[in-house]
This record gives structure tokens, C-alpha cells and sequence, in this order.
């Protein structure tokens, strides 16, 4: 049975801070690794083999963090004894001690999650792996870039790190995202065995409120597209970009972005949904190519003149591009006095939203798309004739 002891060595020089090392002995053979902690002699309890706390000093907070880091060492180290134990193989005490180093190079939370970015951009999961980054970057954030050990992420930080996320304007469904995808690391982590489980996500917020849906009435959406907006180019080209949202039945702008002219034949235009793969068929309208004929410049193969340099880093691109879209349309809300941030995001909860007050039946396009989940929507769209949703566009559009 390998043991494990708690040292302290004094400094040469008195009174000077001495050094906090571990003593790992199997078979009768001690090893040695020294700790980055160093305390003064005053503040050690040799027989306990602890640091020691005191009210009234002055390095309390930085001797009670010692303490607690001292904990999950030797929490770890005694782990990795039983791992050694459990497997029945013959190891020694510089083993364990390896393996100490092994695990506090590649078990840190922060390199733990660039691995799984990694994997994940290396599986074409894009959009997950950007997900995962900005976490990642959010959590740095909060935690002045200083890493942590997996299995020392515990209710304690996660609740500060909730705190931190409020204080800062996120709303709920913000703060669930970031923690939802924490979770997923460590429950990933927990199944490697990285980690036990010790539910350190019980007191934070990882649900999903039910967000307020903010559509435009078709009055208001006529009203931007009545703006005569051909002075300021940016905010022109914002426009015709939210109003072609609509008209797409509320395609979500990264669909927009890599639509290619291939896609439109014969008066339709045919794509799949880069979030679903679900494919989709749009009737085309005169409307619609009013808009594209203002930019017959585009010589790309795509479709709209949002994504001008195929090849060139074009996520950056198209999320560049959308970041200065809704930002000039905040200016375009101000304009025909909306109260709420406008997104192109509106345009999505305004098509549903005037479907419905159309009488199109919910088997056509539920509610302002407010289902539960986007899959039962999903369901609906697919079985259907694509004329009917094709003719309920008609009617929209005609209205504009």
C-alpha cells in the first residue's frame, strides 16, 4: 500500500519562507516532489502535517487557498495510488509521481476544453467547436486566465462564475449556455474518469427560459421597407438583407449567406439547412430578385453579396458581416421608432408571426416557430406539400 505525507522544509536563511513537498512511499521506497507553496515556518503544524490558519493574520486568505490546494493534491495523488492498486500491476513511487505531473499538465479545464475544440473542429463540428471557444473565452474571462484543475471545479467557483455572468447583463438562457456547456465538459471528463462526479453543477441555473418573442406586425415591416435608405449605403444594404430574411420565410441569415446561385433553378430555390440538413424549397418572386438585382456586382458563387471572397476564412466573414448587419439595424429601428433591439433574428418571429395572422394553419408553420424544440417544427415542414407554404408566402409578400 502506497502512502502519501505532507512535508515542509525549512529555508536556509531563519525566518524565511520554507517549501511544501510530497512524500510518496511504496515498498518501503520514499519519493520525493516538491509543491509551488511556500509558507513560513510559524504558520506549519508539523505533527498534523497541515498548514495552519490563524484569525488574526495577515495571510489567512492566501494560507487557507494553500490549505485547500494541499487537499486536492493529495486527494489526487491518493486516486492515482488506487488506479495503480485496482489495475493489479506491479508500480512504483515514481510512477505516482509521474503520473501527478501527467495529470496537472493535461487535466486543467482550460487545456481539457482546447482538446475537445480541437476534436471537434477535426470532426467538421464547426458551429459546436465555436460554441465551445466562446465559453471557454468567457470562463478566462472570469477567472483572470488562471486554469483549474478538472477535479477541482466545484459549486463554490461555479456559482461565483454565475454571479460573475449577471453582474455583467446576461440574461438566463446566457448564463444556462455557458454552464450547460461546462457541464458537458465535465460530464465528459467524469466518463473518461478524470474526474468523479461530485455534481458541482447543482446550484447554478442550466435550463431554459422561455424567451419573449419579438415580432414585427406586417405595418412595421412595410414601413422599413418603404425607407428610402439610398444615401446611406450600409444601412440600404442592412435592410435589403432583413427584408430578404422575411421573404425567405425567416431563412436564418447563415443560410442566407451560403446560398449559391446554383440553388436557384427554374424560378425555386432549393437549399438545406446548414443547422438541420433538413432541404427546403422556396418559390422565387419578383420581390426577391428586386432585391438581388441592386447587387449585380457579386461575382462570387454565391447567391447574395454577403460572403464576396469564397475560401477566405468564411465564418469569419459571415459572422463579421451579420455583427455590422444588426448593428445598422438598431439605426433602422430608431428610424421607424421600434422600441427593441432589432436583430435579423426578427425577421424569423415576424414571417411566423404574419403567417398565422393570415390564417395559415399551424400544420403549415407553427406559431412564430414556438415549439418546444425546433425539431417538432421540423416534422411539420417536412411533410408538406411545398406549394401550400409556397402559396402562404404569396400572401405575406403581397401584403408588403
Amino acid at each position: 500500500m502506497a502512502t502519501v505525507k505532507v512535508k515542509f522544509r525549512a529555508a536556509a536563511v531563519a525566518n524565511h519562507k520554507g517549501t511544501i513537498y510530497y512524500q510518496i512511499i511504496h515498498e518501503r521506497k520514499p519519493r520525493q516532489i516538491i509543491s509551488d507553496y511556500r509558507v513560513f515556518p510559524s504558520e506549519w503544524n508539523e505533527r498534523q502535517g497541515n498548514v495552519i490558519v490563524r484569525n488574526n493574520s495577515e495571510r489567512r486568505g492566501v494560507i487557507i487557498v494553500i490549505r485547500e490546494k494541499i487537499r486536492q493534491d493529495v486527494e489526487r495523488f491518493i486516486k492515482i495510488i488506487h488506479q495503480y492498486e485496482n489495475r493489479g500491476y506491479p508500480f512504483t513511487s515514481e510512477d505516482v509521481i509521474e503520473e501527478f505531473k501527467r495529470f496537472s499538465r493535461e487535466y486543467t479545464l482550460f487545456r481539457y476544453m482546447e482538446s475537445i475544440i480541437f476534436r471537434l473542429r477535426q470532426n467538421g463540428r464547426i458551429r459546436t467547436s465555436e460554441t465551445y471557444t466562446a465559453t471557454l473565452k468567457s470562463f478566462r474571462k472570469f477567472r483572470e486566465d488562471k486554469d483549474i484543475m478538472l477535479d477541482c471545479l466545484n459549486s463554490q467557483i461555479l456559482e461565483s462564475y454565475e454571479g460573475w455572468l449577471k453582474e455583467r447583463g446576461n440574461m438566463p438562457n446566457t448564463v444556462s449556455f455557458y454552464t450547460r456547456i461546462l457541464r458537458a465538459v465535465y460530464n465528459r471528463a467524469v466518463e473518461e474518469e478524470i474526474t468523479e462526479n461530485r455534481n458541482p453543477f447543482r446550484h447554478v441555473y442550466t435550463g431554459i427560459d422561455k424567451t419573449v418573442k419579438r415580432a414585427l406586425p406586417l405595418r412595421m415591416i412595410k414601413k422599413i421597407k418603404s425607407l428610402d435608405l439610398s444615401l446611406i449605403p450600409s444601412l440600404d444594404y442592412a435592410r435589403d438583407m432583413f427584408i430578404l430574411s422575411f421573404m425567405l420565410r425567416g431563412m436564418s441569415f447563415i443560410d442566407m449567406s451560403y446560398l449559391r446561385k446554383t440553388d436557384l433553378v427554374n424560378g425555386y430555390l432549393v437549399y438545406r439547412r446548414r443547422k438541420t440538413g433538413q432541404q427546403l424549397t422556396i418559390k422565387w418572386t419578383k420581390e426577391m430578385q428586386k432585391i438581388l438585382d441592386k447587387y449585380r456586382e457579386n461575382r462570387s458563387e454565391y447567391l447574395l453579396p454577403i460572403i464576396k471572397n469564397p475560401g477566405t476564412n468564411e465564418r469569419y466573414t459571415y459572422r463579421n458581416v451579420s455583427y455590422n448587419i444588426n448593428h445598422n439595424l438598431k439605426t433602422i429601428a430608431r428610424k421607424v421608432g421600434i422600441c427593441f433591439p432589432l436583430t435579423l433574428y426578427v425577421a424569423r418571429h415576424s414571417w411566423a408571426s404574419a403567417a398565422k395572422e393570415k390564417g395559415i394553419p399551424l400544420s403549415v408553420i407553427s406559431e412564430g416557430m414556438g415549439h418546444e424544440s425546433e425539431q417538432t417544427t421540423q416534422i411539420y415542414l417536412a411533410s408538406l406539400d411545398t406549394s401550400v407554404v409556397d402559396n402562404a408566402n404569396a400572401l405575406i409578400i403581397k401584403s408588403l
